[in-house]
């Protein structure tokens, strides 16, 4: 069971979905005061000070009776009590369309109320910039008319429409209003917006949206995406071999996390990290120290970036901004990087991988056999991107049964260069790897398909390729860091399947 809390309109709680009662009203006020200081110790001249404007002695022992009575109300509240004072944590949850703290009548809640009121209106207002929507930036500035800003976001956005004669007109508004009223002249800020439309040099911010469609048929990385959205904003690097998902994974942790980021969303591949952003958000042609100019840029704001495809880790290193959230993806694992959660991804687990391919393919021909799509999962070491290309081929070939499907593969398999184009779809995540390798790398694979090696040692690698034992042990940490064989223990390594399979369609032509 969960306890929550409002502030807006009257005192209220819930136990789960039932609401319960608090009791009279300086009572629920003795708790709206602990709410509003949520985690704060409070002392009982402080608390009573916020309850009543003319306390009489006997408000001592009435707000231990009504700390007890709520204790009593609420056993799991986690109310504490020492030396003469309060201290209260709890959830509070407000909708904010209702005035706060109604019925509470004291000078505190008077105060409490305008700043509350106040705080509202900034956030409302940071909203309304974000979005920048004219409808509701006209219906803000007619219920506050003596408002500035909303008047100025108004006329940024009625001028970003191409109504440049309303942008101004609302300028005159505000003017002949301040002065008739008030008698004053508009604020600095909104003649700096007229002055610029009458310049011709009013630029408004784009807020980005590139972040790429989330996929309908995502399965599994349950705990990947937890730790993710328990670690933004601090940055989350994502590394995994080619075919693994981390694209996916990425996009969808974004989704999920979108809303925590009003600024927009930012989805960036290439060499020039620092310009895409920029550009991003309306900067064209940087010159100078970009780094520093994003940095500049996005102060104070919180945007959501993608980072596809790392190549080189200094093109983000001086790219953080507080607020603001990384999502690195890459096959290597940069650990130079400062800051970064590094979530390490491979194949999917078994019930995941066949959870999948039944999305993908007929789960009723699936389900007819079982140890068969064990064998085919097996064979691409449960990497979603090849599996999505096998649960294609299986969908598109009705009369198809997963026994054909993996007598196809195998026949495949041993074709040696003339690969069919169904086979080269489903390995095209090796021939990206593979083409990123040195020859010692290269070569060291195909020795250990030409052994039929599913796990080996520094030293038994050394005997098949002849090479020396140090210089093999580096070659090994190297395939490990782009994840094509997996570190077991010091020293030795397990081979996956896919990879056993890819190089085993190459070493016939080597060999022969």
């Amino acid at each position: 069971m969960s306890l929550r809390f409002s502030l807006m309109g009257p005192v209220r709680a819930w136990r789960d979905d039932e609401e319960i009662d608090l009791g009279p009203r300086q009572q629920r006020a003795v708790l709206a005061a602990l709410l509003l200081n949520n985690g704060i110790r409070l002392s009982n001249d402080q608390l009573i000070g916020m309850v009543w404007d003319d306390p009489t002695p006997s408000a001592v022992m009435a707000l231990r009776t009504y700390t007890y009575k709520l204790r009593k109300l609420m056993p799991e509240l986690d109310l504490r009590s020492k030396d003469g004072g309060y201290t209260l944590r709890a959830e509070v949850f407000d909708d904010c369309r209702d005035e706060p703290f109604v019925g509470m009548t004291s000078t505190y809640f008077e105060a409490q109320r305008v700043r509350v009121a106040n705080e509202r209106l900034q956030c409302r207002e940071a909203l309304l910039e974000r979005e920048m929507d004219v409808l509701e930036l006209q219906k803000h500035v007619a219920a506050f008319p003596h408002r500035e800003r909303p008047r100025a976001l108004l006329m940024r956005a009625l001028y970003r429409e191409g109504r440049q004669a309303e942008a101004l007109e609302q300028f005159h508004q505000a003017r002949a209003l301040l002065n008739d009223e008030l008698g004053l002249e508009p604020g600095p800020d909104l003649r700096e917006v007229h002055a610029q439309i009458l310049r011709g040099e009013l630029t408004v911010q784009r807020r980005p949206e590139q972040l790429p469609p989330d996929i309908d048929d995502f399965t599994g990385r349950a705990e990947e995406i937890a730790r993710a959205l328990d670690t933004l904003p601090r940055t989350v690097g994502i590394a995994g071999m080619h075919g693994s998902g981390k694209t996916a994974l990425a996009v969808r942790i974004g989704h999920l996390a979108r809303d925590r980021f009003p600024d927009g969303q930012i989805f960036v591949q290439g060499h020039d990290v620092a310009s895409e952003l920029l550009r991003a958000v309306g900067v064209e042609n940087p010159v100078g120290d970009r780094a520093a100019l994003w940095r500049e840029k996005a102060r104070g704001k919180r945007f959501l970036i993608v980072v596809d495809d790392l190549q080189d880790p200094v093109s983000v290193k001086d790219l953080h901004v507080p607020g603001s959230a990384m999502i690195l993806t890459s096959v290597r694992r940069w650990n130079e990087l400062p800051g970064v959660t590094w979530l390490v991804i491979a194949g999917l687990a078994v019930p995941e991988a066949r959870e999948f391919f039944a999305k993908i393919a007929d789960p009723a021909r699936l389900a007819a056999e079982p140890e068969l799509v064990t064998r085919v999962l097996d064979r691409v070491s449960h990497l979603p991107n090849p599996i999505r290309v096998l649960g294609g081929k299986l969908s598109s070939r009705p009369r198809f049964t997963v026994a054909m499907l993996l007598r196809q593969m195998e026949r495949e398999t041993a074709l040696g260069e003339a690969v069919p184009s169904d086979c080269q779809a489903v390995l095209a995540p090796m021939d990206k790897a593979d083409r990123q390798l040195t020859g010692d790398q290269r070569h060291l694979l195909e020795c250990f398909t030409r052994q039929g090696a599913e796990e080996v040692d520094v030293c038994e690698a050394a005997a098949m390729s002849g090479g020396d034992v140090a210089a093999i042990e580096l070659l090994m940490e190297a395939l490990a860091d782009v994840h094509l064989i997996e570190p077991l223990e010091l020293g030795r390594y397990r081979i996956p399947s896919y990879v056993r399979i890819y190089y085993s369609l190459r070493t016939p032509a080597l060999t022969s």
